[in-house]
């Protein structure tokens, strides 16, 4: 009986290994049966769009988290690089008249800079990727704030194309918004990005081992450039979703951002080690945390116990990887 218990095991240790979505997945299927049952009105396909809509933002900046921390690197910024973004964007669109495009094109510029000054500080200056974010958290934020006056814009002074991303789609009974199949697509990209190109293997071989990365002629503070300036640009595309969703450009928006991004892609089974997850893991991890924030808001329970119960899968997910890497050793 203790061989084959222990056979399941290295099977199940073996298969996360290898997938590490399958974790992710059976939470989300597993949290919608529970609280469907404590409130059949949450697989109502208003209450489900709802669910869809508000996840696109936090999704979004969660693809570029994923890569970021696929190599072993983190980023407390993106929070205040996609804010940072979002209010050039809205900014030159109402105040200076710049054409819609156009000013989408320059938020996401801004948010590639962002990106391309991580990247730069942790390649060439040698700095943790910690620190490096930690400082240009603060750096983004003030410099958004200043240009803004703290001013909000809302979507009357904006031209449509601003807010092209809270567009509706029906599909069948439910509502969803182009920011969502914006989301999507994105997440689609990445993922072909990261399993299917060279580019992709050299991301995972610099989170995994960076020595032997660069031992084996991978240009290493190459790839992590490229990781800091791509994850900036995908900001920059998530502050548009943003405006679209909330239909104002304010600093004061995604106060939360920065840590529900880093939740998200550790509860979608991407190790804070590097070197291993998925992108399709981050968009279950994504939905995971929406479902709990609309699973205990239906069920009458106080919003507290769903930041405890963030706290208690996040510390479970890492748990859990740790469990994992072992197969490694």
């Amino acid at each position: 009986m203790v061989r084959e218990s222990e056979t399941l095991g290295a099977r199940i240790q073996h298969g996360l290994h290898r997938h590490p979505a399958i974790g992710p997945a059976s939470v989300l299927v597993a949290s919608v049966i529970a609280f469907s049952i404590a409130n059949p009105r949450f697989l109502n396909s208003t209450n489900l769009s709802l669910l869809v809509q508000q996840v696109a933002v936090l999704a979004t900046l969660a693809i570029g988290q994923t890569m970021i921390i696929l190599t072993a690197g983190i980023d407390l910024s993106v929070g205040a690089a996609a804010i940072l973004a979002q209010m050039v964007i809205a900014q030159t669109a109402a105040n200076n008249h710049v054409p819609g495009v156009l000013a989408i094109l320059l938020g996401i510029v801004v948010g590639a800079l962002t990106g391309f000054l991580n990247g730069f500080l942790v390649t060439r200056i040698k700095l943790p990727p910690f620190i490096v974010t930690l400082g240009t958290l603060s750096i983004y934020t003030s410099i958004g704030l200043r240009y803004s006056n703290g001013q909000s814009v809302y979507a009357s002074a904006m031209p449509k194309a601003l807010i092209w991303t809270g567009n509706y789609v029906n599909i069948g009974p439910y509502q969803l918004t182009t920011g969502v199949i914006l989301m999507l697509v994105l997440f689609a990209v990445t993922s072909y990005a990261l399993t299917r190109t060279a580019w992709g293997r050299h991301v995972y071989a610099t989170g995994d081992d960076p020595e032997a990365a660069r031992l084996s002629g991978i240009k290493t503070d190459r790839v992590l450039l490229s990781v800091y300036l791509a994850a900036g640009v995908i900001f920059g595309l998530a502050a548009w979703i943003l405006i679209g969703r909330v239909g104002v450009a304010s600093t004061n928006n995604l106060t939360n951002a920065n840590l529900d991004s880093i939740t998200a892609v550790v509860i979608g089974g991407t190790s804070l080690f590097g070197g291993r997850g998925a992108v399709l893991g981050t968009l279950f991890g994504a939905l995971i945390v929406q479902v709990f924030q609309s699973g205990i808001s239906l069920a009458g329970v106080q919003s507290l116990y769903q930041v405890l119960a963030e706290g208690i899968l996040v510390i479970v997910a890492v748990a859990l990887d740790q469990w994992i890497r072992k197969v490694r050793r």
